[in-house]
């Protein structure tokens, strides 16, 4: 725009933020506590503030006017004026330039100084001092956005959550290193929807990626005087725009043409979400948004003391779900992401703190509500990752209807199990079969457990078999942050090794928890790279590693042992989504299967025994047989056995009866062998799993007179 008017039109309190209708643009900022606020307007190098407006209308706490002749393109930022209170918490400062909340698009970088604190870092008063500096040139701009796209032609694949298959990965880090993928491409959006990298994904046969988070994020200030950066992005900066370093070019449009290519290929697209803190931290970090617009509504502070926030979150402050103004901030953002950006679903990070009110989590808390209810969020694959560091910070399985959680507890089960620990039957049985005993209650199903063997935060699958310690040394902090114990085993060495018996029994216990995954009740979650053995060199905590320990090593894929493992993972996924007996929709009760005496759920030990309680709680007890079965539509029965041996020595399996001609489908032992016939005893290698099948008329499966109770009463 050439010229810009004195003063500002009247303009609407709805919608928040800035939106542009074709002859201006109108700007609506929520603030309860504000006495003033004004919107300043930069050219457009963000380096000098050409005007300044006050916004003088203000409807429902909310402060608003109308600028017209503004185009898609302005840079702005507000102002507040207001008490500077602290002990109160009220932490006003005119001086400080703050983000719009609602800012679609972000120009420029935080560039740290200490004048982004609302008061005098260095002040024997700390926070409850006032610094007078303009915090302008450090700060991001919001811009202003036109956020039309054609999706008419857009189909989400809407897969159902009990055929969904989830690969998480890391925007930049699943690409940087694919080769495949033209350099300027490497590490963004653009590279999400290459052809090779769709390619890769449906031979894999997953049916939807997680992105880890995509929202603007800082750099942190400490990283950054270490020489570290904070790579995997959970310390937001704003709620509605993508991060910009994704982008190969300057439009947003990448990223919705990257989400339309994987919907054209079937795969939906799911964003890890942080709505549980901003990146403002505690009562001493920075004034750049949220806390400078309206401390005491936007987050939680100690009751008897406002001055400090409560850190429910480890990161210093917490959001405010209790304030109908930041619910709708962030429903607000959740519908934009699903509606602009055609995005399919949500994971909620430290989801607990979403739901906790002042005496703790409350399952029924408003936001949970306010997302079930939603015509546009209801509808979406919604997950949330059950627990926070606050009271009562572990709520496995106490979530509404409606969601999904992260399963720790299976993930933690699996790896003992097949490492060897002791008295691990009855606990890998719940987890296998959907874990029930946390999820089956108001009508929930299996998928509601999200089950994975390695996640972004931990050890990846392959050093989950070669490292039993972290080695986190390249984060600067003495080896100390990340988990201590991540019930892994290196058999035998620690790290890389040329022993061709460490390295064969490595690949098989991969291939055994791959396979016990892929079989499990529940949501399966694998994690990118995952598929080929990739390694973070033992790094269990690689945040701030945005370099080749946290980017997806591709070369893996192209070796004899990348290679078999990725076929052999992608067999198992593909016979998951053949039978419906591996990814059960329904929880199995051991009910009989009708004019039959199998049951769709049974358990025994190698000798085709009913495992008693003392079989379940034996310590030494590392065999389990899994049978489920249904029948199908023309009567006969199938039946899915899973063989699974965690000793160190091979194991010959009596399979219980009916005797009927069998099919092992797969053998962690035997991963090139598919499809062939057995009989009624089969061996199974050390730390090894088989799935057999086999389907029989119902006279076949019917036992002799008194042999069924004679089988029990053994």
């Amino acid at each position: 725009m050439n010229s810009l008017p004195d003063r500002l039109e009247a303009g609407s309190p709805y919608p928040l933020g800035a939106t542009f209708d074709g002859l201006g643009v109108n700007f609506a900022v929520f603030s309860a506590n504000a006495e003033k606020i004004e919107l300043c307007i930069f050219e457009p190098t963000g380096r000098r503030e050409i005007k300044r407006y006050e916004l003088t209308e203000w409807t429902d706490e909310v402060w608003h006017g109308y600028l017209p002749e503004a185009r898609p393109g302005l840079l702005y930022g507000y102002r507040a004026y207001g008490r500077y209170a602290p002990e109160e918490g009220h932490r006003f400062n005119p001086n400080k330039l703050l983000l719009d909340p609602y800012a679609k698009q972000l120009h420029g970088e935080v560039r740290w100084t200490d004048a982004l604190h609302g008061y005098q870092v260095r002040s024997r008063r700390e926070d409850l001092s006032f610094d007078r500096r303009d915090s302008a040139p450090a700060m991001p701009k919001g811009v202003v956005v036109d956020t039309h796209f054609d999706w008419s032609g857009d189909i989400r694949p809407n897969t159902p959550w009990s055929d969904t298959v989830i690969y998480e990965a890391h925007a930049k880090g699943l690409t940087k290193l694919f080769d495949e993928v033209s350099p300027p491409e490497r590490g963004t959006f653009a590279a999400l929807s290459h052809p090779r990298v769709i390619d890769h994904l449906k031979r894999l046969g997953v049916t939807a990626v997680e992105l880890m988070p995509i929202h603007a994020f800082v750099q942190d200030r400490f990283l950054q005087e270490k020489g570290l950066r904070n790579y995997w992005g959970y310390n937001t900066l704003s709620y509605f725009a993508p991060e910009q370093q994704f982008f190969a070019g300057n439009s947003h449009n990448e990223l919705r043409l990257a989400v339309r290519r994987l919907h054209a290929a079937g795969l939906e697209v799911i964003m890890d979400v942080v709505y549980n803190h901003t990146c403002e931290g505690s009562e001493r970090g920075p004034t750049l948004s949220w806390r400078g617009l309206d401390n005491a509504t936007y987050y939680r502070h100690v009751q008897d003391n406002p001055r400090y926030t409560i850190n429910d979150t480890g990161t210093g402050n917490t959001l405010n779900l209790e304030k109908a103004r930041v619910i709708q901030m962030v429903a607000d953002s959740l519908r934009y992401w699903a509606t602009s950006f055609g995005i399919d679903g949500f994971r909620f990070d430290l989801g607990l703190t979403l739901g906790r009110e002042e005496h703790g989590f409350n399952p029924g808390a408003a936001f949970f509500d306010v997302l079930r209810q939603d015509p546009v969020l209801g509808r979406l694959k919604l997950s949330t990752e059950p627990w926070d560091i606050g009271p009562g910070g572990y709520q496995l399985g106490n979530f509404p209807p409606g969601f999904a959680e992260w399963n720790d507890k299976y993930r933690d089960g699996v790896r003992k199990y097949w490492r060897g620990d002791p008295s691990m039957r009855g606990e890998l049985a719940a987890r296998m079969s959907g874990s029930s005993d946390l999820f089956d209650r108001r009508a929930r199903r299996p998928w509601a457990s999200v089950n994975a063997l390695a996640v972004h935060d931990g050890f990846t699958l392959a050093d989950t078999v070669a490292y039993e310690q972290r080695h986190n040394e390249a984060n600067g902090e003495d080896n100390r942050d990340g988990h201590s114990e991540n019930y892994s085993r290196n058999w035998g060495v620690e790290g890389p090794t040329d022993d061709p018996a460490i390295n064969d029994a490595r690949q098989r216990v991969m291939r055994s928890m791959l396979t016990t995954l892929f079989t499990s009740l529940g949501t399966p979650l694998l994690l990118a790279g995952d598929e080929f053995g990739r390694s973070q060199g033992g790094n269990n905590n690689a945040y701030c590693q945005d370099n080749e320990i946290g980017w997806v090593d591709w070369s893996k894929r192209d070796t004899p042992e990348g290679k078999a493992l990725f076929d052999f993972t992608s067999r198992l996924i593909a016979l998951r989504h053949e039978h419906e007996l591996l990814r059960a929709p329904n929880f199995l009760y051991a009910d009989k299967l009708p004019g039959t005496d199998i049951n769709d759920l049974e358990w025994w030990d190698e000798r085709g025994q009913p495992l008693s309680s003392d079989d379940w709680n034996n310590p030494e007890g590392r065999a389990l047989v899994m049978r489920r079965a249904r029948q199908l539509e023309d009567g006969r029965i199938e039946a899915m056995t899973l063989l699974l041996n965690a000793s160190g020595d091979a194991i010959t399996f009596h399979l219980p009866p009916p005797d009927v001609p069998r099919t092992v489908l797969v053998d962690s032992a035997r991963p090139e062998e598919t499809a062939f016939e057995i009989g009624n005893d089969y061996e199974v290698g050390p730390q090894s799993a088989a799935l057999i099948r086999w389907v029989a008329d119902i006279a076949e499966t019917e036992p002799e007179p008194g042999a069924a109770s004679e089988e029990q009463a053994a």
